[in-house]
């Protein structure tokens, strides 16, 4: 008699004891994602995307809730992501990631490791979990696609990324031009 096929499943807690070897970890429903270490171009975009939302947000008094590091964001024992960026509520703002919760902006830039992980597995995550806006970011194509929790298809955005932080704020406008300009190769 054969025996069913068994996949090993993880919980956010055991992810969080992993070593510091370079590679990202994340767990998603209990099937673990190892991403290695991205390309420069990658960082480059992330740190441009970074710069322009602190120019945004540092005079609406909201600086301090946008983060560009490795945090540990999980919604229950199975789940554990690093959006690449992400805009939390002033009211979460804690020394301890388990409570970021609510995620008014989460952006992934792609890597060609990481492509259908985040078109796919990720989004239908933060979709599920309420995120205000969920950005793909493709700087290979130069386009940004855009979600919302209930978006069925993306807004394709190659020229002029647009996006407010509350209803009340200012818009945000990134030119993709721009933020792509000059990418090492």
């Amino acid at each position: 008699m054969a025996m069913p096929a068994t996949h090993r499943r993880y919980t956010a807690a055991e992810v969080r004891e992993f070593p510091a070897d370079g590679n990202r970890y994340e767990v998603i429903r209990g099937e673990l994602q190892v991403t290695p270490a991205p390309r420069p171009r990658h960082d480059i975009v992330v740190m441009r995307l970074s710069m322009l939302l602190s120019q945004y947000l540092l005079p609406l008094g909201r600086a301090d809730t946008l983060f560009a590091v490795p945090a540990d964001i999980s919604w229950d024992d199975t789940t554990l992501v690093q959006p690449d960026l992400l805009v939390v509520t002033p009211e979460e703002l804690t020394n301890d990631w388990s409570t970021y919760r609510t995620l008014l902006l989460a952006a992934e830039v792609i890597s060609p490791s990481s492509r259908r992980r985040d078109r796919i597995e990720k989004r239908r995550l933060y979709q599920e979990e309420g995120v205000g806006t969920y950005w793909v970011v493709d700087h290979d194509a130069g386009l940004v696609e855009q979600w919302e929790p209930d978006d069925e298809r993306p807004l394709v955005v190659a020229d002029t990324l647009v996006w407010r932080v509350t209803q009340a704020a200012p818009e945000l406008r990134i030119d993709l031009a721009k933020l792509f300009q000059g990418l090492p190769e």
